[in-house]
This record gives C-alpha cells, sequence and structure tokens, in this order.
C-alpha cells in the first residue's frame, strides 16, 4: 500500500497526473471516501496525465460518462444505483473487460461486482478542509507495479 498526503487541490492533482501517465489500458481504478474528498479533482487529472482534453464531470446521474484519447476514459458514478444488477444492466463488464481505463467512484458500493485485480484508491478528509490522505492498495501483481511506476513519478 502507498500512502501519498495530499494538502491542496493541486496536490491531488499532482497525484492524478502521475497515475494517468502510469496507465497503459485495462486498468481498473476503484474509487471510495467522503462525499467531497476529491474523487472527481482526482480523475481530471488522471484523465489530464492520460492526455485527454475532455471537460471531464461527474456522472453522478448518467452513471457512466465515457472519454475518447489514445486510451478510451470510462469513469462510473456507481452512488445512485440501488444494486450491482443495475451495473450490470448498462453493459458494466463491456468496459471492464475493454482496453480502456476504468474508474468507478463508490466501489465500496459495489464490492461484489469489482474484479479480482484492480487498484483501490481511498480518498479520507484528515486534517482541514484540504487536507486527504489517498491511500492506493494493489489488488493483483499489476498493480504493484503500477504503484511503483506512480510512486517514480511524484
Amino acid at each position: 500500500m502507498f500512502e501519498y498526503k495530499s494538502f491542496s487541490p493541486e496536490d491531488t492533482a499532482k497525484l492524478g497526473k502521475a497515475i494517468g501517465e502510469s496507465l497503459s489500458g485495462g486498468e481498473v481504478l476503484c474509487f471510495s471516501g467522503d462525499l467531497g474528498a476529491g474523487k472527481t479533482t482526482l480523475t481530471k487529472s488522471i484523465a489530464e496525465g492520460m492526455g485527454i482534453v475532455d471537460y471531464i464531470t461527474s456522472p453522478t446521474f448518467t452513471i457512466i460518462n465515457e472519454y475518447d484519447g489514445e486510451i478510451s476514459l470510462y469513469h462510473f458514478d456507481v452512488y445512485r444505483l440501488g444494486d450491482c444488477d443495475e451495473l450490470y444492466d448498462i453493459g458494466y463488464e463491456d468496459y471492464i473487460d475493454s482496453d480502456g481505463v476504468c474508474i468507478i467512484e463508490w466501489s465500496n458500493l459495489v464490492e461484489d461486482a469489482l474484479p479480482n485485480d484492480r487498484l483501490e484508491i481511498r480518498l479520507l478528509r484528515t486534517g482541514d478542509m484540504d487536507e486527504r490522505s489517498i491511500e492506493l492498495e494493489a489488488k493483483g501483481q499489476n498493480y504493484e507495479k503500477l504503484i511503483e511506476s506512480i510512486e517514480g513519478k511524484l
């Protein structure tokens, strides 16, 4: 596990950019944390690190936003889903099995649907308004290498 201390949105963006630059396609990033902890800020900076120039928004009401780039980004927000079946109804498996990168906000709500191999990212408020502890935990060997790459870019 790797723990990153963020003291500002800019610090969070620095981590996100390093993550985005380290991705090669096919990764699944599972976000959890408090409301307003910076999940969308992190997603925006990951997209930037991937070279995606689209305006990134939280898909709270649409469930998924798709962004094209050299590597596609599929951004899920499952906060409003009732259960995992609703996730499968929108073609979730096709996205997870693709060469694109999947980011799943509120992944703890659909734990049963998550692949065994993934990168879990927990954003936790730790102090004043902007202070965060961001924990990256690898589930699977490929994700250990991903964390090493991210650390090397910070």
